[in-house]
């Protein structure tokens, strides 16, 4: 049997912007274009009606901007995954669309085939972000905070040998990296990373590494490999 297509709905103030990413999906026949919202609210209120597996979401947008969009689908439509959209890499936006829910970030200059590839992770329930991107973006913006913020669930429950994933996690390594480095199989440290995410209550790394973060676990200084003084 042929697989049913991925629904996508498309929000994004711009009317080149959105007609241009319909045109690129739409001749797909893995991708149908449900949708297309020029603001958060709209966007909310399509995929509440259309129900779409993907949303590819504009970060700044009018009425409501694509965070706040992007917590209410999570909260609304769960089984709805949002790809964040952001004109720049460094955006401290997208660190606020991913602690909200977004299952990953594409910078509108990226190709099509990196567009197609990153609707497709995020549906899979993965998270669209290369892993040294994600702590160059989370390390910019993101610390432990001086306020009285708890700590993440479940933070005492980790062992030793867990904390030492995340914290390399954290640190922009890959899977097969953090295997090298533990020297782990491959397989091992997939177990330890969903054993990472359920005591800390993260849904996935990109979560986990934000977490991280603003436990104080790592620092942007450790993150680029600098020791501290």
């Amino acid at each position: 049997m042929t697989e049913a297509p991925i629904k996508v709905l498309i929000a994004d103030d711009q009317p080149l912007v959105r007609r241009g990413l319909s045109l690129i999906l739409s001749p797909d026949p893995s991708f149908e274009v449900v949708g297309e919202a020029e603001n958060g609210a709209q966007a909310v209120d399509l995929a509440r009606r259309l129900r779409p597996d993907v949303v590819v979401m504009d970060i700044r947008m009018p009425v409501l901007d694509g965070v706040a969009a992007t917590g209410e689908l999570a909260a609304a439509v769960p089984t709805c995954r949002v790809l964040a959209l952001s004109t720049f890499d460094m955006d401290e936006y997208v660190v606020g669309a991913l602690r909200a829910g977004a299952y990953g970030f594409l910078p509108k200059d990226s190709s099509p085939e990196d567009l197609s590839a990153a609707i497709r992770t995020v549906h899979a329930g993965e998270a669209a972000v290369a892993p040294r991107l994600l702590t160059r973006l989370i390390s910019t913006y993101v610390t432990a905070p001086r306020d009285t913020r708890p700590a993440p669930a479940g933070l005492g429950e980790l062992t030793p040998r867990e904390v030492e994933v995340w914290r390399l996690m954290a640190t922009g390594l890959d899977n097969t990296e953090i295997a090298r480095a533990l020297e782990l199989s491959l397989s091992t440290v997939k177990n330890y990373i969903t054993s990472i995410f359920d005591k800390l209550a993260v849904r996935d790394r990109a979560q986990a590494v934000i977490a991280a973060y603003e436990s104080g676990l790592v620092t942007a200084r450790a993150a680029a490999g600098e020791q501290p003084k």
